[in-house]
């Protein structure tokens, strides 16, 4: 790929910066004026639209402008294939990178994560352990992000054996690597091995972020733990600092309602800075329906009918 010259160099750099901040309007604008003065043509240009498009999450138009690319580097492939599993389109992210190495096109350490991200949520275990032969075939079994990628897909496709032995061999890990485990473990209500693997990552240094507290609720959620739950709640807030998000107020209000504590879910979602969505109002009155509590189900209609009102 050529480097770009004179107006190309200057729309490149206002690509790159579209690019960075997801900032769709300016990147429309700036796509407008490539076409007007032909820029658009170039295969540099298009490579970089295609990337922004895709980080935009604007699919329909950056396949348009791939379906024109004919110069399709490595980079371009592996944006457009990030595009499609970052909004769980795994079986289009699956098929461009078939679609790369039928072209022959060299892989780097940027390609396979969301590859196995996408073998993950179709799920295809098989075809996961495909792509781990390619991890190490080329090298990225020293990589960090390739390696945690690998626990997850194996983690999520409920082969608990392999992801253990990938994490066990890592020579280096982070915060990332422990989260991954621990899903893989609490998506299949293994709760123990969760809080053991948590005690140390913690013992170890690492410091737990927010993803890491969504895997061990939804493990105490799964595993029917609704004290340890609301312990390990707290202990997210007032020991480590960090503030519960939608997701996590809604796998305590799932949780709590699972074990009949509808009216301490009630408060919760009373208390909490996150907007309430349908999936966790939903969640709260199939909880009212399970344990009878017709009552808390009258209170919520009327919030949730206060809440759309205001919202219109």
């Amino acid at each position: 790929m050529h480097t770009p010259q004179g107006p190309m160099l200057l729309f490149s750099k206002l690509l790159d910066s579209c690019y960075s901040t997801r900032n769709l309007h300016m990147l429309k604008q700036l796509h407008a004026r490539m076409i007007i003065t032909g820029i658009s043509r170039h295969d540099f240009i298009r490579a970089k639209l295609v990337s922004s498009y895709s980080i935009c999450a604007q699919l329909h138009e950056a396949s348009i402008i791939f379906s024109f690319t004919n110069r399709r580097s490595t980079f371009l492939y592996n944006s457009f294939i990030r595009a499609f599993s970052s909004v769980n389109q795994f079986s289009g992210s699956l098929s461009i990178f078939r679609e790369m190495l039928r072209a022959g096109k060299p892989l780097d350490r940027h390609t396979l994560p969301p590859v196995l991200k996408s073998c993950a949520g179709v799920p295809a275990l098989w075809l996961g352990r495909s792509v781990h032969v390619l991890v190490f075939s080329n090298g990225f079994d020293i990589d960090v992000a390739n390696l945690n990628a690998l626990v997850a897909m194996y983690g999520k496709c409920g082969d608990l054996g392999s992801a253990q032995k990938v994490f066990d061999e890592m020579s280096e890990r982070n915060v990332v690597t422990w989260t991954a485990i621990m899903s893989g473990y609490g998506m299949y209500g293994r709760c123990e091995e969760v809080f053991e693997l948590f005690g140390r990552m913690v013992g170890g240094g690492v410091a737990p972020d927010g993803l890491t507290f969504t895997a061990i609720l939804t493990a105490c959620s799964h595993g029917g733990l609704a004290d340890k739950g609301v312990e390990y709640f707290r202990m997210m807030k007032d020991g480590f600092k960090l503030r519960p998000s939608l997701e996590h107020c809604t796998c305590m209000v799932d949780m709590l309602g699972r074990a009949g504590r509808v009216e301490e879910a009630e408060v919760m979602v009373e208390m909490m800075d996150a907007v309430p969505d349908d999936v966790l109002w939903g969640a709260l009155l199939a909880a009212c329906k399970t344990h009878g509590k017709v009552e808390v189900a009258e209170r919520l209609a009327e919030k949730i009918y206060a809440r759309r009102l205001i919202s219109t």
